[in-house]
């Protein structure tokens, strides 16, 4: 059984859940926890046009929690170059459809601010409770 587990993200496996029902179920869990998905990218089908590569069906949903972001870029405005929070849905190699979401606290290491800590703390736990709801 292949492990999907990454030190920067947070991973879920979703057994007997279709990819469809995931994407579904990824978006609504977001937004119980205040994000949007701005932006939806269809891996495989721009891998397909682009370069006539075949992909397993994949998709990087850009999630934004509107006050988050505004609390972060009023810190700091090169840290859009961090947002949106991206989750991943995908299908496994054995037909399970997995869910992984970046661990703020990777994302903004990068970032030495005072107070950024607690901003990636606040996102971690709710991206971590958004998992739960899957």
């Amino acid at each position: 059984m292949p492990n999907y587990d990454v030190s920067y993200g947070y991973t879920r496996e979703l057994r007997g859940v279709s990819f469809d029902q995931a994407v579904e179920r990824a978006t609504t869990a977001l937004k119980t926890e205040g994000f949007g998905v701005l932006t939806t990218i269809d891996v495989k089908e721009t891998l397909k046009k682009k370069i006539g590569a075949d992909f397993r069906r994949y998709v990087i949903l850009g999630a934004c929690n509107p006050e988050l972001a505004h609390r972060a870029l009023s810190s700091d405005l090169g840290l859009g170059l961090l947002l949106p929070c991206n989750v991943t849905v995908f299908e496994g190699d054995d037909g399970q459809t997995v869910v992984q979401m970046i661990k703020p606290a990777s994302m903004f290491e990068v970032v030495h601010k005072p107070g950024i800590e607690a901003l990636a703390a606040e996102v971690d736990t709710k991206l971590k409770r958004v998992l739960e709801h899957l």
